[in-house]
């Protein structure tokens, strides 16, 4: 239930919940559950129940075992605030976050309005980043859920892109990745809309991250964006935040 991962702005995935339903036109296509079915297909254990959400206690305790420091994206196979995962769970996971503090720890929802609700229950240490996805600007609401929070790093993930957001709230965000659908149906996104958020979080002074144009074939797409990519990520894990790229920028010139 956790493993290294590929997807670019994270270095590990840590899954003691899996499965979710869909809530928002982003979930239409969702990565996760044509992945769930394909392993429960495969015969593998933790997915006997396809993608229904599943607690795993089995999991719990993983990143206690890795003892080398790598960022860890929690539950990229569902979502931790789904209203079926009882608080005790959740709580639970935050202390085995809390403990593991060698590594950075990225939370991602969808259900904003729950992780405020549960925000006065949970102990937010600086090495756990919070973050709300987004998918179009009647979403944006979710950020000023994420900003009522305690979390030290917050961060959006707008992904996948369906539309523009030309006023875009970035106060007290600490990062933002942007990224196209990808895979079977995949809906356009339109450079139009990428630029504008890039030179948003520009003038901002927030670290944008580019994943994806996404598509049928992401390979093929890529991830330049006017031919660099752009890797910007908080580096500073206190106050004040720093803009810093991760990873070498590369150019196509």
């Amino acid at each position: 239930m956790g493993t290294k991962s590929a997807i670019e702005w994270t270095e590990a995935t840590w899954n003691p919940v899996t499965g979710c339903t869909k809530i928002s036109p982003g979930c239409k296509h969702c990565y996760a559950e044509r992945l769930a079915i394909r392993l429960k297909a495969m015969g593998q254990p933790n997915y006997s129940n396809g993608f229904d959400l599943t607690l795993h206690e089995n999991a719990l305790e993983l990143p206690l075992r890795w003892r080398k420091p790598q960022i860890i994206f929690v539950n990229s196979m569902s979502d931790l605030f789904h209203k079926d995962v009882p608080l005790e769970f959740v709580l639970r996971v935050f202390d085995v976050m809390g403990r593991a503090d060698w590594h950075q720890f990225q939370i991602l929802t969808k259900r904003s309005d729950r992780l405020l609700e549960l925000n006065p229950h949970l102990s937010w240490k600086p090495h756990i980043w919070m973050g709300v996805s987004i998918e179009t600007e009647d979403y944006a609401f979710r950020i000023d859920h994420l900003r009522q929070t305690d979390a030290h790093i917050k961060f959006l993930s707008l992904e996948p892109l369906l539309g523009s957001i030309p006023d875009l709230n970035l106060d007290r965000i600490d990062w933002v990745i942007v990224g196209g659908e990808s895979g079977p149906g995949a809906r356009v996104m339109r450079k139009s809309w990428v630029i504008d958020i890039r030179d948003q979080c520009r003038k901002a002074q927030v670290p944008f991250f580019f994943k994806q144009w996404g598509g049928v074939n992401k390979k093929q797409a890529g991830r330049l964006l006017e031919g660099r990519t752009w890797d910007e990520m908080p580096t500073d894990f206190t106050e004040p935040l720093q803009i810093q790229n991760r990873f070498h920028p590369t150019s196509t010139t």
